[in-house]
């Protein structure tokens, strides 16, 4: 492939390093070489369990405070208990909602009460949840998926120069020369961050109207829920061959998919 049709690549320092979510790796062979690919159902099952333990932690502090509470207004119990089943409603609605959403095809909430809202605070402690049980980066998978599917549901276009493309420093050279080629091609400027926050700094600067973003897992969970909500983004999850923060690959095609889908 020429230099003419390869991308420049911008590279971005900020505070945040990208990676630190596997500091606590040991060294030994991931999994399935780095390859978490997991049903979006997955995420629907461990997202109701995540809802129903935090609703369970406050339903048990409640109890353990009410008489304290009662104490100060002996209206005041019976009021928390209220909101508290309210609380749960709502949150039962709207996750069956947003489940329907998924499954139907149909964008049926807005996007700051799906993916651009408390979908993306759900992700975060659904994972916190299932790390606790040594599936965190299964059910995340399974979260960039369903959070994908319905960002794709609006349909968005934007003009190239209005779209960037984010991706880590780890990729193996094949896979950056093929990332490289897709940017170049569609005229998508391509930017390495070698720490993290990157998203928010480039996005002040450069002003994008969306991004394709190219992380870990775990990366791409963190980086959904400090940017998503600003602004649009699709997240492409990678596989780990050798570890993480080292020769990583992803889906070119997939890739090149979502670059279409966005510009017009």
């Amino acid at each position: 492939m020429s230099d003419s049709s390869r991308a420049q690549l911008i590279h971005i320092d900020v505070d945040r390093r990208l990676g630190h979510e596997w500091d606590e790796w040991d060294g030994r062979p991931l999994p399935n070489q780095g390859n978490y690919d997991s049903s979006p159902t997955l995420f629907f099952l461990w997202s109701a369990l995540a809802i129903v333990l935090g609703l369970g932690a406050v339903a048990a502090g409640l109890f353990l405070f009410a008489p304290r509470l009662a104490g100060l207004a002996s209206w005041l119990p019976r009021a928390l208990w209220t909101a508290l089943l309210l609380l749960s409603l709502v949150l039962a609605v709207w996750w069956g909602v947003l489940l329907l959403s998924y499954s139907s095809g149909r964008a049926l909430l807005p996007e700051r009460l799906a993916e651009r809202g408390p979908f993306l605070r759900l992700m975060r402690l659904t994972s916190r949840v299932a790390g606790r049980f040594g599936r965190r980066d299964w059910v995340e998978n399974a979260s960039v998926k369903v959070y994908n599917t319905l960002a794709l549901l609006r349909g968005r276009k934007v003009g190239k120069g209005e779209l960037l493309l984010l991706i880590p420093r780890c990729l193996s050279k094949d896979t950056l020369d093929g990332v490289l080629g897709i940017a170049g091609k569609y005229g998508v400027p391509v930017f390495v961050a070698t720490r993290g926050q990157l998203a928010r700094r480039v996005i002040r600067e450069r002003r994008p109207r969306a991004v394709v973003a190219v992380a870990c897992e775990r990366d791409m969970v963190s980086g959904l829920h400090d940017v998503a909500g600003k602004i649009p983004v699709l997240g492409l999850t990678m596989t780990l061959p050798s570890g993480p923060c080292k020769d990583a690959v992803l889906n070119l095609g997939k890739l090149e998919e979502w670059v279409q889908a966005y510009v017009v």
